[in-house]
């Protein structure tokens, strides 16, 4: 898969109270993230079925080039794992800020583009132009940092808890192919159960710089 370099920086992570359609667990907070790569698409079908050829992630999601769906936060880092054993590098999900930081690629506005969600259908698959699937990833433009699909088609696991019990949900971040404009944010913030496999849940790697 391809991977896109991510040189790490200080950035503002979530959303000023003056953003529109913000949520309360979008608290701005200054965080600092390191280099690293980040893959420039979610993981499709075609790169999770050299782990598990007997994936099935439905009916309508389940073409080669489509992000693959129905996988849980377990079965995305045994991926990783896998892919880390498979080709001696330090593959893994990232965490939620690296992410953001990603996702935001320098921008402080509501999408990596700027405030006006019309705009929105140029970057993503989401509830007004998905007719309700996914798509093969990289069709939408990328952010300016040479990502696509950040604020759309899937919502991506990361590697982090939502709160402080390590047991607990997981962040998802990154818009959706059924979810509307407002939870395409930059900043917006979702969680699952690291167990649960839905239909509109994916996740793309990082990679770990080595020394």
């Amino acid at each position: 898969m391809e991977m896109i370099f991510i040189k790490g920086g200080q950035f503002v992570m979530g959303s000023p109270e003056t953003e529109e359609d913000r949520f309360d667990n979008e608290r701005q907070h200054e965080v600092e993230v390191g280099d690293f790569y980040l893959g420039k698409c979610p993981v499709t079908n075609a790169e999770y079925r050299r782990f598990k050829p007997d994936h099935d992630s439905g009916g309508g999601f389940n073409d080669d080039d489509q992000p693959v769906v129905r996988v849980s936060w377990h079965d995305a880092t045994a991926y990783a794992d896998w892919l880390s054993r498979e080709t001696g590098e330090d593959y893994r999900l990232p965490t939620e800020a690296e992410r953001e930081y990603a996702c935001r690629a320098g921008t402080t506005s509501r999408y990596c583009f700027g405030e006006d969600d019309q705009q929105l259908g140029e970057y993503a698959w989401y509830i007004e132009n998905s007719e309700w699937v996914t798509h093969p990833v990289g069709q939408k433009k990328p952010n300016p940092w040479g990502l696509h699909d950040m604020h759309g088609n899937v919502l991506e696991w990361t590697c982090s808890a939502y709160d402080d019990d390590c047991d607990g949900p997981k962040v998802l971040r990154g818009g959706c192919w059924n979810f509307d404009a407002s939870n395409a944010r930059a900043a917006n913030r979702d969680f699952s159960s690291p167990g649960d496999r839905c239909y509109f849940v994916g996740f793309r790697l990082a990679r770990t710089i080595k020394p």
